[in-house]
C-alpha cells in the first residue's frame, strides 16, 4: 500500500468540531464508562508506571504557573487524577490546592505534595463551587473527556476571582494519528469498512475560539507534541488502557476482530517503525492560558491611537536615533 501519511491522515482525523451557534451540549462520550475506566486504571497495583505521559505534561503545565511570577491563595486542579500538577508545584506558589475529580480512587491514590491540599469527588462538567472563589484554576488531560465543552470553560470562568488565571492542557487532534490510521486501513482491508476507535479531540483552530466566547481574554494557545515509542501496538493499546484512556464514546466498536488486530500491528510496524524495531505513538498537547477581566489589566489602546505608521517601519533604527537624540537634549 503506497498511500502516505498525509493522505492516511485524512481518512477520518478524529477532530471534534465546535461552532459559536451550536443550540446545545454535544453528547460524545460516555461519561458513566470514563469513571469506571478511571477507576479500573487507578486502583492498579503497578498504575504509577502508567503515569509518564501525565507527570510530563504535568511539569510543563506548572512551568507555566512559575512563569506568571504571583503566589495564588487558592487554586483548583480540574480532573486532577492523582494530583500530577501540585508534586510540581510549591506552597510558596499556590498556598491551598482544591483537587476534584469524577474518579474517588484517583483521589484516593493521590500523590503526596507540600501544598495543603482538599479532595472532591465531581465531575468536571459540573463544578461545585461559587462564582469568584479561586485565584487560578488548572487542568492537565482532562478536558478532552467532556461532552460540553464550552460550558466547562464558561464554568471554570464563573469560578475564577476576577484577574484571576486559567492554565490547562488538553490533547490535541492529532494525537495518536499512528495508531488511528493503522486500524482504519486494517479494517477496510479485512473487513469491508472502519469505525472510530480513537476518541475525537478538539482542533487547536477552535480552543481560541472556545477560550474567547467563555469571556476569557488575554490568551495564550500553544501546541507541543510528545513521542514515546513502544515495542509494538498492542504496548500501544496496553498502556492506553493502563492510564484510563480507553475510549468512551458512545459510538465506539465495542470488539476488534483477532485478524484486524495482527493487520493492524503489522502495518503500524511497517508505516512507522524505527529502526531498532520500536513504534512510535504522537500525543499532541495543546495549552491554554486565559485570564478573567478585571480593570487591571492591559487594554489594547483605542482604534486611531498610534503615532507611527507601518510604513514607517523600514525606517525604524532612524527614528530609534532621533528619539534618543531628543532625550538627550531634554
Amino acid at each position: 500500500m503506497n498511500m502516505s501519511v498525509k493522505s492516511l491522515r485524512c481518512v477520518w482525523r478524529g477532530w471534534r468540531c465546535f461552532s459559536s451557534n451550536q443550540g446545545g451540549a454535544m453528547n460524545v462520550f460516555d461519561r458513566n464508562m470514563k469513571r469506571k475506566q478511571k477507576e479500573w486504571a487507578s486502583s492498579l497495583l503497578d498504575s504509577g508506571k502508567y503515569d509518564y505521559l501525565r507527570d510530563e505534561v504535568a511539569s510543563r503545565v506548572a512551568d507555566r504557573v512559575y512563569d506568571v511570577s504571583r503566589t495564588f491563595p487558592l487554586a483548583l486542579d480540574v480532573g486532577s487524577g492523582k494530583s500530577h500538577i501540585a508534586e510540581h508545584l510549591s506552597k510558596e506558589v499556590v498556598e491551598r490546592l482544591f483537587l476534584t475529580d469524577v474518579s474517588d480512587s484517583s483521589l484516593r491514590n493521590r500523590r503526596e505534595c507540600e501544598i495543603p491540599t482538599h479532595c472532591v469527588v465531581a465531575d468536571e462538567e459540573f463544578l461545585p463551587f461559587k462564582e469568584n472563589t479561586f485565584d487560578l484554576v488548572l487542568s492537565s488531560l482532562s478536558l478532552h473527556w467532556i461532552n460540553d465543552l464550552p460550558g466547562a470553560l464558561r464554568q471554570i470562568h464563573h469560578v475564577l476571582k476576577p484577574d484571576g488565571v486559567f492554565i490547562g492542557a488538553m490533547i490535541g487532534g492529532e494525537t495518536l494519528y499512528e495508531l488511528r490510521c493503522s486500524l482504519q486501513l486494517a479494517e477496510l482491508e479485512r473487513e469491508g469498512g472502519f469505525a472510530p476507535h480513537i476518541s475525537p479531540y478538539t482542533a487547536v483552530t477552535d480552543l481560541g475560539n472556545l477560550m474567547g466566547q467563555a469571556r476569557f481574554n488575554m490568551l495564550t494557545v500553544d501546541i507541543d507534541e510528545v513521542q514515546v515509542h513502544y515495542p509494538g501496538m498492542l504496548e500501544v493499546m496496553s498502556d492506553l488502557q493502563g492510564m484510563g484512556e480507553s475510549n468512551c464514546a458512545w459510538n465506539r466498536k465495542s470488539l476488534l476482530q483477532r485478524d484486524t488486530i495482527l493487520a493492524a500491528a503489522a502495518i503500524y510496524k511497517e508505516m512507522y517503525g524505527s529502526e531498532d524495531g520500536s513504534v512510535p505513538a504522537t500525543f499532541q498537547i495543546l495549552y491554554m492560558i486565559g485570564w478573567k477581566p478585571h480593570d487591571s489589566q492591559a487594554k489594547p489602546a483605542k482604534r486611531g491611537s498610534a503615532n507611527v505608521s507601518f510604513a514607517d517601519l523600514s525606517q525604524i533604527d532612524k527614528l530609534q536615533t532621533d528619539h534618543q537624540k531628543t532625550n538627550d537634549k531634554s
